[in-house]
């Protein structure tokens, strides 16, 4: 199992200044960590990610570039498999889509122009598509949502396939996962949750003719320095309300450590790790999180 540990900016992030974003991703690959993943959300400070991820691109030469998570409905799918083959391509095989239906927040739903209620169909139609527009010529598509006449998407994406996956910890999503996913990356979880969510997930694989590999099975882990603020207890209550936020959300490098040890212990290998508060010196707090997680890469 190769365990692979990236970093993450929360949908919060005010690291989307070319004063401090240019030299946190200089930072990133000189410290050798495996991935920068960026959330999406429209009516926050965050960057968007495919436009930051392009930056982050021409900056490197070995950092992978991930989605945490890229929001489908509301948007073409030929011109996000376009986009997406794109960057794939210019990045030399880089990119790591995860993608999703949305935060669950009328506003973004306003912002994105999707009944809440279509979400689930509109991703599932558009992510089909999107796949058949990276590895077919003359594609035809006529569905509830979408209807694509003859189309040959070029330029190809350099990763035959690219892999994409999915969030989420929720019966409905977790099927999502087993029919559609090619892996898995969850949130304000725990270790039993992912085990029993894994196991769910691979189930519904199998009854669909599929399965997914063993190795794609990640969590995105926030963590904190000082201890629990009440507004990051608030997001991981609304999102997980019979959890413990102090059970989710690690305190300290060595708390991070020892929670990742423990996912691993599970059968996770590919890490997102996540401030829940920025740092003034992204440059030392980079270094101290690779002198203590790079030991765990096998």
């Amino acid at each position: 199992m190769k365990v692979r540990i990236g970093f993450g900016l929360g949908t919060q992030t005010l690291t989307g200044d070319p004063e401090r974003f240019a030299p946190f991703v200089d930072a990133l690959e000189r410290r050798g960590f495996d991935s920068l993943w960026l959330s999406e959300r429209l009516t926050t400070p965050a960057p968007d990610p495919l436009i930051a991820l392009a930056v982050a691109a021409g900056r490197t030469e070995r950092l992978k570039l991930g989605t945490s998570v890229l929001v489908v409905p509301g948007r073409n799918p030929v011109v996000l498999a376009k986009e997406l083959a794109s960057l794939d391509r210019l990045s030399g095989g880089r990119l790591l889509p995860a993608v999703g239906l949305g935060a669950p927040l009328p506003a973004e739903h306003r912002a994105f122009g999707v009944d809440r209620r279509a979400r689930a169909g509109l991703f599932d139609e558009a992510l089909v598509l999107i796949r058949r527009l990276w590895t077919e010529d003359d594609v035809h598509h006529d569905g509830e949502h979408f209807h694509v006449d003859g189309v040959t998407l070029r330029p190809r994406p350099r990763q035959q396939p690219i892999d994409v996956w999915l969030g989420g910890g929720s019966p409905s999503e977790l099927r999502r996962t087993g029919r559609l996913g090619d892996g898995w990356l969850p949130s304000f979880t725990t270790p039993a949750d992912v085990e029993s969510g894994w196991a769910t997930i691979n189930a519904v694989a199998a009854e669909n003719g599929r399965a997914i590999d063993p190795e794609h099975l990640g969590v995105l882990v926030f963590y904190v320095r000082s201890g629990l603020s009440e507004a990051i207890a608030q997001t991981v209550t609304r999102r997980r309300p019979h959890l413990n936020p102090a059970d989710v959300v690690p305190v300290g490098v060595g708390g991070l450590r020892r929670l990742i040890e423990r996912f691993i212990e599970v059968g996770a290998s590919k890490f997102v790790v996540v401030p829940g508060e920025e740092p003034d010196d992204w440059e030392a707090e980079l270094g101290e999180l690779a002198d203590a997680l790079k030991p765990l890469e096998t």
